[in-house]
């Protein structure tokens, strides 16, 4: 086991939480930890705010342990989700199925389609779902909670 995986079982252990395994996957580039967890309720929380919290408490740990961390800023930021029984995973489909749909809007229609407001992840899953796809552009606007994106039709 890896030092991510590591980490959330002693993690993990130290809160005495019963869990059945942890899974390493991936999705669109990036490492998912999955907690296999008979009931995962406790460790997602209301709206996932505990799986969130369990995400950044590893990744700072994993942060302080890393004895060689990246010199480039844009590579510092640990690049792995944590995840339990696949809560975030389908969150992240669902982001990408939305993303084509209304790509797909936005080229039929030929204007503009606005989402509603979203983190800065859910943003970037969105542009990393889109960023190859023809006759659509996508950007980010607004200030603070209101940020969002803009699919954008374009001819080229």
């Amino acid at each position: 086991m890896d030092i991510v995986g590591t980490i959330l079982k002693e993690l993990l252990d130290a809160l005495g939480v019963s869990y059945s395994g942890i899974e390493k996957s991936e999705i669109a580039g990036q490492a998912i930890y999955s907690i296999r967890a008979e009931d995962g309720r406790a460790l997602i929380g209301a709206h996932g705010d505990t799986v969130h919290a369990l995400d950044t408490l590893v990744k700072k740990i994993y942060e302080k342990r890393n004895p060689n961390p990246p010199q480039a800023p844009e590579e510092r930021a640990p690049m792995f989700l944590v995840d339990v029984n696949d809560y975030r995973g389908k969150q992240i489909k669902d982001l990408q199925a939305k993303a084509i749909m209304m790509a797909e809007r936005a080229r039929s229609f030929q204007y503009d389609v606005e989402l509603s407001p979203m983190s800065s992840y859910e943003r970037l899953i969105i542009h990393t779902t889109l960023q190859d796809a023809p006759n659509v552009k996508t950007e980010s606007q607004g200030e603070g909670r209101n940020r969002r994106v803009v699919i954008k039709y374009s001819a080229e």
